[in-house]
């Protein structure tokens, strides 16, 4: 799946504009829950996607632990938080990174919601070793300033994905990275037009063999390409709910 190609479906929905309050009422449940089920699942959460739904519902679901329920509901918030900032258009900082983290870890972890970690870090599995703690606020900075200066010149799709990578590279936070890169991958997309993805549980393998070839080598194309398919899948659901061929 090539950018253009990613340009030509984005421009295909754009024609589409606006859509029914029902169509997006639609959408954004499915996405919400989808987004929610597979980002936790990711990170070894045990709900299913239709326990997911009830537990958004407001309902308990019985054997599990009170910290999944937490991360169900806590990043259905976080999706919330992300949705506003793009309608306030407000730019990209390290308060907003901060805050979503702490949405995040909201009543899992709430000495360490939101601030960076003061501790040294291995990621299981993974060649690429984090930085020391006593520099992730100057990397941090760093991947704020690439951001205001640089990132501009890159097509919207590698810019979510760079950031995304740069940022788990970073591992700023003791734990809720992985969440917290994929809600700023699709606070990227959307800001651009284009549908938030879901990255699939069962692409998890991939996606951190990805990763780690872009922090270990420095070639980020796999995870480009990874990311492009999922922006191409997202698209899916409008062109069902909308009754359209894709």
């Amino acid at each position: 799946m090539t950018l253009n190609e990613l340009d030509d479906l984005k421009q295909k929905l754009d024609d589409l504009r606006p859509l029914s309050q029902a169509a997006l009422r639609n959408l954004h449940d499915d996405l919400v829950l989808r987004w929610t089920y597979h980002s936790n699942a990711i990170e070894g959460n045990t709900l299913t996607l239709m326990e997911t739904k009830v537990v958004l519902e407001g309902i308990t679901v019985g054997g599990k632990l009170l910290r999944e329920h937490f991360e169900a509901i806590n990043h259905r918030d976080a999706i919330l938080y992300v949705e506003d900032v793009v309608r306030r258009e407000e730019p990209l900082t390290e308060w907003q990174i901060r805050n979503l983290h702490r949405l995040v870890l909201k009543q899992i972890d709430d000495d360490n919601a939101g601030s960076y970690r003061k501790l040294n870090v291995t990621i299981a599995g993974a060649r690429h070793v984090p930085p020391d703690m006593l520099q992730v606020p100057e990397q941090m900075a760093a991947l704020l300033d690439w951001y205001d200066h640089e990132a501009g010149d890159l097509h919207p799709v590698e810019r979510a994905a760079q950031l995304h990578s740069d940022f788990v590279k970073i591992h700023p936070f003791i734990d809720g990275n992985g969440r917290t890169a994929r809600l700023l991958l699709n606070l990227e997309l959307l800001k651009s037009g284009f549908p938030a993805i879901v990255l699939p549980v069962e692409r998890r393998l991939a996606y951190y063999q990805a990763l780690d070839k872009a922090h270990v080598d420095g070639d980020i194309r796999d995870f480009v390409a990874l990311v492009a398919e999922c922006v191409r899948d997202g698209f899916a659901p409008y062109w069902h709910v909308l009754g359209v061929s894709s």
